[in-house]
C-alpha cells in the first residue's frame, strides 16, 4: 500500500509538471499567434493575402452592423431648437452611451447564456483508463497545489490554517466539482451515495461538493455520441428512429437520455452509458478513495472502504443496461395491475449492454408540481411512495434504490406515478428481510432489549460497543419506527416531524465510536427509506404509515 501511495504521489507530482509544460507550450502558442496577428509587420501582408481573421474584431463589427440598423429603424429626427434670443448660444449635446435597446440587450444576454450553460454541460467523456487516471492524478496535483499556495499564504499573514480548511477552499471546491462532474461515473456515484448523508456527518464544503455533484452530470459531444450509437446499432443506427434528440433531456452518472420516436410512431427515450464507464469503475474507485482517504476529511465511523465496496458493486450493476432492462421488465409485471403506479416498457430490440430504449413517460417530476397542487394529492403521491417502498422490501423482496426524486414522475391525464431508473434494484436474502421486519416491529413496539438483540444479529452491533453506542444506536432506531407506531386509524404527519433531528443528534457519538460497519444490504435499503423520509417532509405530507406498516410490514 505504501509503495502504491507513493507511485501515486510521483504520479501527481510529474504530472502537475506536466499540467505547468503543457501551459507553458499553450501561453507561448497564444503569444506568437498573437504577435502575428497584431504586428505592424505581418499584419499588412496577411490582410492582403486574406489570410488574416480576428473572430473578436468580426464580432465588433457585427454588432455594429446591428446598432446602427437599429439606430435607423428607431430613428425620429427631432424639430430644430428655438432660439430664445439674440444672445443664446447654441448647445450642442454629446452621448458616450452604447447602450441597446431593452429588448435587444435582453435576447443577447440570453444567448451568451444559453451558450454558456451548453459550453458547462457539454463536454468529452474520458473514455481510457490512462485518460481517466490522468484526470484524477491532476485533480489531486491541482488541489495539492493550491492547498500549498493557500498555506503558504496564510502562514504570511500570521494565520495558522487547519489542513481541511486548506484542502477545502473555494478553489478546490469548485475544482473538486467540474472534475467529478466530467468523469462522471464512479465519481458521480460516490458523490450520490454520500450526499445522502446528513450534513452534520460530512463537513460542509464536502457536502456541497456533492450535493452539487449529484446533477450536475455533463453529457457527450454529438461526435462520441454518434461513435457510441454506432457501435451499438451499426452505422445506419438513425434508421431506427423517425425522430432523435441530439441533445439528451437528461445526463447522470453512468449515461444520458434522448427523446426519440420510433418508425411506427411509438415515443420513446434512449438512454446511451458514457463510454469507458464500466471499464474504469475499479480504478475510479481505487482513485477517489485514495484521493479522500489521504485528505483525512471523513470520520472514521463512516468505514469508506465498505461504502467505495458498495458503490463498486452498485456500479457495476448499473452499467449492465442488460440487468437493467430485466429488472425494468419484472417490475413491469410485478405493478401490471396496479391502479396507482406504471413502469416503462422495454423494447428489447433495440436494447443492448450499453443502450436501453424504453417508453417515454409524460408525467411531471413531483417536485416540479405546481405551487398551487393540492395538499391532498401531494399526501396521495407521498403515501403511495412511502406504501411501495414498504412493500418492495417485505412483499417483492426487490428494491428500486436509487432515492433520486426525479424518478418519480405524475402523469396529471392517468393519475399515476409514474417510476424511472431501475439500474440499482436488488434483491434482498430471505434472512435479512425476515430479522430486518422484527427489528423495526419491536421498534414501534419500543422493546429495547429485541432491538439490540436483533441488531446484534444483524450486524450493526458487534457486542463490544460501550453502552453510550449501544443506547445511541437502539434509540435512533426506535425513533426511526415512530412513523409506523399508533393507532392504525392515525395518520403520521410529516410537515412538523422531528424524527431526522433526534436520530442526526446521536450521529456524532455513534460515528465517533462504531467498531463494525453496518451489513452490505444496509447501504442502498436506508439510502431509499431516508431519501422516501425526506421527500414526505418535503412535500409535508400526512399518511397512515400505521396502517401501511400492519398490512405490508409487520412481523414477530
Amino acid at each position: 500500500m505504501s509503495t502504491r501511495k507513493t507511485l501515486y504521489r510521483i504520479y501527481c507530482l510529474s504530472s502537475s509538471a506536466r499540467q505547468v509544460f503543457s501551459g507553458s507550450q499553450d501561453i507561448g502558442k497564444e503569444s506568437l499567434s498573437s504577435w502575428i496577428n497584431t504586428s505592424t509587420l505581418t499584419r499588412p501582408i496577411l490582410s492582403k493575402y486574406q489570410w488574416f481573421y480576428d473572430p473578436e474584431w468580426e464580432r465588433a463589427k457585427k454588432l455594429a452592423k446591428e446598432t446602427r440598423t437599429l439606430y435607423h429603424q428607431n430613428y425620429h429626427p427631432k424639430k430644430p431648437r428655438k432660439k430664445v434670443g439674440p444672445t443664446t448660444k447654441g448647445i450642442r449635446e454629446y452621448s458616450t452611451s452604447t447602450k441597446l435597446p431593452p429588448e435587444e440587450s435582453r435576447l443577447l444576454q440570453q444567448q451568451e447564456c444559453q451558450r454558456k450553460k451548453e459550453e458547462l454541460q457539454s463536454s468529452e467523456v474520458p473514455s481510457s483508463r490512462l485518460a481517466r487516471l490522468f484526470h484524477y492524478g491532476s485533480l489531486a496535483a491541482g488541489v495539492g497545489v493550491s492547498a500549498a499556495t493557500e498555506g503558504i499564504t496564510e502562514v504570511a499573514k500570521g494565520r495558522t490554517p487547519t489542513w481541511k480548511k486548506l484542502i477545502l477552499s473555494d478553489a478546490n471546491v469548485e475544482r473538486i466539482t467540474k472534475t467529478f462532474s466530467q468523469m462522471r461515473g464512479a465519481a458521480l456515484k460516490v458523490g450520490q451515495i454520500m450526499s445522502f448523508q446528513d450534513d452534520k456527518v460530512l463537513p460542509k464544503e464536502l457536502y456541497e461538493i456533492l450535493s452539487r455533484v449529484q446533477n450536475s452530470a455533463h453529457y457527450m459531444p454529438q461526435r462520441q455520441l454518434d461513435k457510441v450509437l454506432k457501435a451499438e446499432f451499426g452505422a445506419d443506427w438513425k434508421s431506427n428512429f423517425a425522430k432523435f434528440d441530439r441533445i439528451p433531456m437528461a445526463a447522470a452518472s453512468i449515461g444520458q437520455v434522448h427523446n426519440a420516436v420510433l418508425q411506427n410512431g411509438d415515443k420513446v427515450v434512449v438512454k446511451v452509458q458514457y463510454p469507458g464507464v464500466r471499464e474504469s469503475i475499479d480504478s475510479d474507485l481505487n482513485n477517489i478513495m485514495m484521493v479522500l482517504g489521504a485528505s483525512k476529511l471523513l470520520p472514521k465511523g463512516l468505514f469508506l472502504d465498505k461504502t467505495i465496496e458498495n458503490a463498486r458493486k452498485e456500479l457495476k450493476w448499473e452499467c449492465d443496461y442488460v440487468r437493467e432492462a430485466e429488472c425494468l421488465q419484472q417490475f413491469e409485471r410485478l405493478l401490471k395491475s396496479d391502479p396507482v403506479f406504471e413502469v416503462p416498457h422495454v423494447y428489447s430490440e433495440l436494447t443492448t449492454g450499453n443502450v436501453i430504449t424504453m417508453g417515454r413517460m409524460e408525467g411531471r417530476e413531483i417536485m416540479k408540481l405546481a405551487p398551487s397542487t393540492p395538499q391532498s394529492l401531494k399526501d396521495y403521491i407521498a403515501g403511495n411512495i412511502m406504501k411501495l417502498c414498504l412493500q418492495e422490501i417485505a412483499t417483492f423482496r426487490c428494491m428500486q434504490t436509487d432515492p433520486n426524486w426525479a424518478n418519480f414522475l405524475y402523469n396529471h391525464k392517468t393519475h399515476k406515478i409514474e417510476l424511472l431508473d431501475f439500474g440499482a434494484s436488488r434483491s434482498f436474502p430471505d434472512e435479512f428481510i425476515c430479522n430486518y421486519r422484527k427489528l423495526l416491529t419491536y421498534a414501534i413496539l419500543k422493546d429495547r432489549e429485541m432491538v439490540r438483540k436483533l441488531s446484534q444479529e444483524l450486524g450493526y452491533l458487534n457486542g463490544l460497543e460501550s453502552q453510550a453506542m449501544v443506547n445511541a444506536h437502539v434509540q435512533s432506531v426506535i425513533t426511526l419506527g415512530e412513523p409506523f407506531s399508533g393507532p392504525i386509524e392515525e395518520s403520521f404527519s410529516f410537515k412538523d416531524q422531528t424524527v431526522s433531528d433526534r436520530i442526526r443528534a446521536n450521529i456524532g457519538l455513534m460515528l465517533d465510536e462504531r467498531l463494525c460497519p453496518p451489513p452490505e444490504e444496509t447501504y442502498s435499503l436506508h439510502r431509499k427509506f431516508s431519501g422516501i423520509f425526506l421527500l414526505c417532509a418535503k412535500m409535508g405530507a400526512t399518511i397512515p404509515c400505521s396502517r401501511y406498516f400492519r398490512d405490508f410490514f409487520y412481523l414477530k
